[in-house]
């Protein structure tokens, strides 16, 4: 057995590693018990089952089904019992102890404030609660031994006329929490140029942002979020595969745009599971990560919608490892590509790189040496 082959992380190996989470959505994370316990109290009769693991079942066929009613279908029952401060702030506290306890040290957690309004809050009403629950999740997570750092990303949805203003609201947060802006929805009919303004201010106010682009719609919507938009990160970005050729005699030539995101190390939110429910990958074995990670392109794993995909990081990254045999090595580099993309300063991504990420893999990997040791110290003992 070669150091390699024990280099390959089981799933205690993957929950216990160090991971970052770049894409995922807040109000795709719920747990189904909280759901209906937020229902009874807002008085909300709308759930298709009472019961948590039911609903939980429910969640996830409605996204499989391949019907875009029903995937969006489930997005409404969420939305619906997220309009109070309350419900918000608890939504947000499990979210950051969920993700710490499945390894998750940094997070960015994006939502839509213009989503939360029905009950009367406003839109900073709702930055606040999110905000501090958050930073509650995060000290529950300390309590349990866990660390977790959470920040959040405002999104605009790609079909209102709210971009901008959600843009300035995410400027005025930039300090206290918010680490960026994203636009998200429908991206066909929906370009990322019609909220131009929005992505002009936040390039002069020196702030981030991330695009969804090149999931649904292809490789128009990469070019538009980059070459018009100045998009820092790629949300999803996996049809940049079609630009990318490969041969009979298993060469690859990049096109233009192809070119352009590996050059500039532009990051792709790659979301797997998410992916082959949307149709971007028929397979595991046929999504774009595994070609993606062989050129060196600036590849993350996430979740995207945790509830609706059945999925958490240490899911994601176990189907991975089973389908491209990936090792820890692989995971690390997986891990590091994330942590340089978070949109916190320099020095931060760095400290996290080198004094978390790093080490914590360091220990894993160390690991094998001592199962190693310990099966030829047995073979030494029957031997004498």
């Amino acid at each position: 057995m070669t150091s390699q082959t024990l280099n390959v992380p089981g799933p205690d190996q993957i929950r216990r590693a160090p991971k970052v989470l770049l894409h995922d959505h807040l109000d795709g994370g719920l747990r189904p018990g909280t759901i209906i316990e937020l229902a009874v109290a807002q008085g909300y009769d709308a759930l298709p089952e009472t019961e948590p693991d039911k609903l939980g079942i429910w969640f996830r066929e409605a996204a499989d089904s391949g019907s875009l009613e029903r995937y969006l279908e489930t997005f409404a029952h969420t939305c619906a019992v997220m309009q109070t401060r309350d419900a918000l702030f608890r939504v947000a506290a499990e979210c950051a102890e969920d993700l710490a306890e499945d390894g998750v040290v940094y997070a960015e957690v994006r939502y839509a404030p213009e989503q939360h309004l029905t009950a009367g809050l406003s839109l900073e009403e709702v930055v606040e609660a999110v905000n501090e629950g958050f930073r509650e999740g995060e000290r529950r997570a300390r309590a349990n031994g866990h660390r977790i750092r959470v920040g959040a990303l405002l999104t605009a949805m790609r079909h209102a006329a709210r971009a901008l203003e959600i843009a300035e609201l995410a400027n005025r947060y930039r300090d206290l929490g918010v680490v960026g802006f994203d636009i998200a929805g429908a991206e066909a009919g929906y370009p990322p140029t019609r909220h131009l303004d929005a992505f002009e201010y936040l390039k002069r106010e020196n702030n981030h942002f991330t695009i969804h682009a090149g999931e649904a719609f292809g490789l128009p919507s990469i070019w538009q979020a980059l070459q018009w938009c100045g998009a820092d990160r790629l949300g999803h970005g996996v049809r940049i595969i079609d630009d990318i050729e490969i041969a009979e005699d298993g060469s690859v030539t990049l096109g233009r745009l192809a070119s352009y995101v590996r050059d500039k190390r532009i990051p792709l939110e790659l979301c797997p599971t998410s992916n082959l429910q949307t149709g971007a990958a028929a397979s595991y074995a046929e999504h774009p990560i595994g070609l993606l990670r062989r050129l060196h392109f600036r590849a993350t794993v996430n979740t995207d919608n945790r509830l609706m995909s059945g999925t958490s990081m240490s899911g994601e990254f176990e189907r991975l490892t089973e389908t491209f045999g990936y090792t820890l090595d692989d995971m690390q580099w997986f891990t590091v590509n994330a942590m340089k993309s978070a949109f916190i300063p320099f020095d931060e991504r760095l400290a996290m790189i080198n004094d978390v990420v790093k080490p914590g893999y360091a220990e894993l990997k160390s690991e094998w040496l001592f199962r190693q040791t310990a099966v030829t110290s047995g073979y030494s003992s029957v031997a004498g």
